[in-house]
């Protein structure tokens, strides 16, 4: 494949067909509990993509320049986990200056974002898929926009559930749970365009 046009492919495929959140079910914690209204999950969204595609890229330097090098490639879960986390603190930082409301509706789930799953599996992924760095970020967005193309979909499936008719007993998690399997198995019928692995 060319190499110009691989990357674009990769970033296709972390959005549809191995979307981080509905195929590897990465970072499903924040997706359930945050997906109640569109603004939140819009504020998550845009944090998660922007930490994921710039922690991706900071991940790569880091063990391409450092651990390979030195050959310390046994300690990139720690190593990688603090960059995830020195730079959410960042984030952090700078939504409670800009936005306090959504610092205050994001709440504890912002500084969560730390320990997402969706987060480090991008970049374990990228080591094991051996990308180059153009190809990790390209997979790093995607995989970000995927997750926020996921939470969004859930946020307005959940806001119309409001004035619906649920079944007493699927109240709550019970249908949350259920519209996401449908979300997933919507999302496995793009399998058979574009599968970068």
């Amino acid at each position: 494949m060319n190499s110009a046009v691989y990357p674009i492919a990769v970033f296709f495929a972390a959005v549809f067909t191995n979307n981080i959140l509905l195929t590897n079910y990465l970072g499903m914690c924040s997706f359930l509990s945050v997906s109640r209204e569109i603004k939140t999950s819009v504020g998550l969204g845009i944090a998660v993509t922007f930490v994921m595609a710039t922690t991706t890229i900071l991940n790569w330097l880091a063990y391409n320049f450092i651990l390979l090098p030195f050959q310390l490639e046994y300690l990139r879960f720690i190593v990688f986990i603090i960059i995830i986390a020195a730079f959410v603190q960042l984030i952090e930082m700078i939504i409670e200056r800009v936005s306090e409301g959504l610092y205050a509706a994001l709440g504890i789930f912002l500084p969560l974002i730390t320990v997402n799953c969706a987060i480090l599996g991008v970049s374990l992924f990228m080591v094991i898929r051996d990308y180059n760095l153009i190809t990790s970020f390209f997979y790093g967005l995607g995989s970000g926009l995927g997750w926020f193309l996921a939470i969004m979909a859930m946020a307005g499936i959940r806001q119309k559930l409001t004035r619906a008719k649920v079944p007493p007993g699927l109240e709550g998690a019970g249908i949350t749970l259920i519209i996401a399997g449908m979300m997933a198995l919507a999302f496995m019928g793009f399998s058979g365009m574009i599968n970068i692995t």
